[in-house]
């Protein structure tokens, strides 16, 4: 079954048509990787799953609920989180306290109760610190990491520490916008097994955008191809491996 569909959706900018008529879907539980030449519309796309943009047509269904043009917070408390290609991270902020961003949907306080530091509050607080320490152990952070400053770790550690703020909303579906940009083989390996951990042991959905064709066809279950905003080709690794299309996006048409 679906967790995420949709259906015709279109984005223009005035008048370019940056992703046109697209239908697409997600099923739960599985790793769907979105690939494609540059400026094929690949991360307008994800801009509009996760509310960043509003469709210009079409709609986008979570859950069998209607949630295109719903605010970014609205669509993370539903349960869609997603990371970005450029880190997003509040560099000057500890380790943790960028966990607890990410935490904040999901805590009760409202703001009498913080104000007065009430014995309810503090125990809620308590349990964001320890649920985010966790994630920064399950990411391979490790808790002796936690409140240091953020911009100080290595890039491929700042990778994990935005997929750990985004594991603390509680999400069902989350969103990986390049994952591995920028990062070594052997960094690149680390995180892949990463991502397979998240949907086995934590009964996760993840849509992914990816350039490293490795990843891609080594961890997903189906894999949708986007050129010049349309979509190309949707099926599985193997067969979108071989598919002449998409081989003629990546390579060009060969002259006669």
């Amino acid at each position: 079954m679906p967790i995420l569909e949709a259906e015709q959706v279109s984005m223009k900018f005035g008048g370019l048509v940056a992703v046109d008529r697209v239908n697409f879907n997600v099923e739960k539980g599985d790793i769907t990787s979105i690939i494609g030449p540059n400026g094929a519309g690949k991360t307008t796309f994800f801009n509009m799953l996760t509310g960043i943009y509003t469709p210009t047509v079409g709609r986008i269904i979570f859950n069998l609920q209607d949630i295109t043009g719903l605010s970014p917070d609205r669509l993370t408390k539903l349960g869609i989180a997603r990371t970005f290609q450029n880190l997003r991270l509040f560099g000057n902020m500890s380790v943790i306290d960028n966990v607890l961003v990410g935490r904040h949907c999901r805590l009760k306080t409202g703001l009498i109760g913080a104000l007065l530091r009430s014995v309810s509050v503090k125990q809620e607080e308590n349990k964001a610190k320890q649920k985010a320490l966790e994630l920064l152990n399950y990411v391979g952070l490790g808790s002796f990491k936690a409140y240091g400053v953020a911009k100080n770790l290595s890039y491929g550690d700042q990778r994990r520490l935005e997929i750990a703020r985004a594991l603390a909303s509680d999400p069902q579906l989350l969103l990986l916008d390049e994952p591995t940009a920028g990062m070594n083989p052997k960094e690149t390996a680390a995180l892949t097994e990463l991502i397979q951990r998240i949907r086995q042991e934590l009964d996760l959905t993840i849509l992914l955008i990816e350039h490293d064709m490795k990843v891609v066809m080594g961890i997903s279950d189906r894999v949708m191809v986007m050129r010049d905003g349309v979509k190309i080709a949707e099926d599985s690794p193997q067969n979108v491996r071989s598919n002449p299309e998409v081989i003629e996006a990546y390579l060009g048409k060969e002259e006669d």
